[in-house]
């Protein structure tokens, strides 16, 4: 049976530990970490399959629950033959990817790390992990929160109709809630980027804060099923939470960048 191939061997430097390798070992190395990668992703598709039929159940409690409040039939129900099937493959794909996504950014990792100094590659872990978790409590404000709040309002609407909701329509509505919440949770990380590379200060961030309310807001508006006020307030206030928290991030970047300048400088007149 035939196995990837192996990293080649890298020469450390002595004095930072950077790796020094050559073109033509950089691209085995590429080509080493992208199998295993793709592997991983593999791996987690299969798993994410054998339990889709499970994770969807989880997925769909709130849709029951905000069915059973509501005292209506709490099945869902689907339009097509295929309905079922497309659901437990999609929900497979989902799942798989997630659960490949660790082991595919430590092969990121592995690639990147080695032409890094000591201290960046504690930033990079850093800013993973904060980015992993950030995206996580997202997700989990999305399931916990903002998608039951957005289920109860959708299920008061009155009108002579009886609800029939359908399982794909659930799983792609759940999904833009869900997904848009862990990406705009990653706000903090964006801020730290912007100003790592000096394009945000604290002071531009806190004068503009009424201009970030207003792009939140139409943020919030966009990945809000609902047109009422209270569920889109639902959505912006971790989001001005997550802003205010940037203004912090970039504060904490700033005053390490001048203290570094501060040392560099004081190195440079001894």
């Amino acid at each position: 049976m035939s196995t990837l191939p192996e990293t080649p061997a890298r020469r450390e430097d002595e004095d930072d530990g950077t790796a020094r390798m050559s073109f033509f070992e950089h691209l085995v190395e590429l080509r080493t970490r992208i199998l295993r990668a793709l592997l991983y992703v593999g791996c987690g598709i299969v798993a994410g399959l054998l339990v889709s039929d499970k994770a969807y159940l989880f997925l769909a409690r709130p849709m029951v629950k905000a069915l059973d409040d509501a005292h209506v039939s709490d099945k869902l129900v689907y339009t097509s033959p295929m309905g079922p099937l497309t659901l437990y493959i999609t929900v497979g794909i989902y799942l798989g990817l997630v659960l490949a996504l660790p082991f595919v950014l430590h092969q990121i990792w592995l690639f990147v790390a080695p032409g890094l100094y000591r201290h960046e590659r504690r930033a990079v872990a850093s800013f993973i992990g904060f980015g992993t978790a950030l995206f996580l409590a997202g997700v989990a404000f999305g399931y916990y929160i903002a998608l039951p709040m957005t289920l109860r309002f959708l299920l008061s609407i009155p009108g002579p109709f009886t609800p029939m909701i359908s399982i794909n329509e659930y799983f792609d509505m759940s999904m833009v809630v869900l997904a848009g919440l862990g990406l705009v949770f990653q706000l903090p990380i964006l801020i730290f980027v912007l100003a790592l590379f000096g394009i945000v200060t604290p002071r531009f961030l806190w004068q503009n804060f009424r201009y970030a309310i207003l792009v939140i807001a139409i943020i919030a508006a966009a990945i809000t099923p609902t047109t009422d006020a209270l569920t889109m307030l639902v959505f912006m206030a971790p989001m001005i939470v997550l802003y205010l928290l940037g203004i912090g991030v970039a504060a904490v970047v700033v005053r390490g960048k001048r203290k570094r300048a501060e040392q560099l400088s004081g190195a440079g007149a001894a």
